[in-house]
This record gives C-alpha cells, structure tokens and sequence, in this order.
C-alpha cells in the first residue's frame, strides 16, 4: 500500500432510550469496499434477529429485504450511511462513513522512520 485507500468505517453503537448514560461502542470494522461495508451490517442482523422482540425484528428484516439496496447505493456515492433498530429501551445504531486510510510504516528494521529509532520506552513503577 503506497498512498491513502478509500474505504468505509463501520461501527456499531448502542444506547440506553430511557438512561441517563450516553451511548456504548460494540464494535468497530474497517471495509474497503461498499459491499463489505453493508454486509458487515446485515451480518449482524441476521445473527441477533433471533433475539430481538417483534417489532425490532421487523426493523431489521425491513432494512434487510427493502432498504439495504439504497444504503449500498448511497455508500457508493461516497454518503455516510446509519442503520438504526430499536429493542426493548435500547437503540442500536450502525454507521458507515466513507474515508481514506493512511499507510502504516512497514515493522522490518531498514524500513523505519530515522525517529522510531530514538524512542525509549520508559519503564512504569
């Protein structure tokens, strides 16, 4: 990888409605394609469908069946993208943003940033 890699970042939220406390991370996934991003999504969906009560269960095979097509449509065109279902008093939310992904300097000795070389690790009591 010599240059930035467009692709999509995908996490997933969930929140309390009737809570005083702000929203929790699940889970975090980097695609770096729309297919991989929305199936990342529907994966999810289909796994936890089982759980969900009624209505929520519906929410999630409404996006699956009918609106899926349009989030990957969307993310195609380079648009964020939220996939949100509510159980019982929790919402939970996708998100899918498109971004760049920068190239991480490679771990083999001669390939190192002359300043990797001058860090120290200091040690901790």
């Amino acid at each position: 990888m010599n240059g930035p890699t467009r692709g999509y970042w995908c996490e997933c939220w969930t929140e309390k409605i009737t809570g005083t406390g702000g929203p929790a991370h699940l889970a975090s996934f980097d695609a770096y394609s729309a297919p991989q991003a929305d199936r990342w999504v529907a994966i999810a969906l289909r796994t936890i469908s089982p759980a969900l009560d009624s209505d929520a269960s519906d929410e999630a095979w409404t996006w699956l069946h009918e609106e899926r097509a349009e989030t990957r449509r969307a993310l195609m065109r380079s648009e964020p993208c939220t996939v949100t279902i509510t159980h019982a008093d929790t919402r939970i939310t996708w998100t899918i943003r498109p971004v760049l992904f920068l190239p991480l300097a490679h771990r083999q000795d001669a390939e190192l940033p002359a300043c990797a070389r001058s860090f120290k690790p200091h040690r901790t009591d």
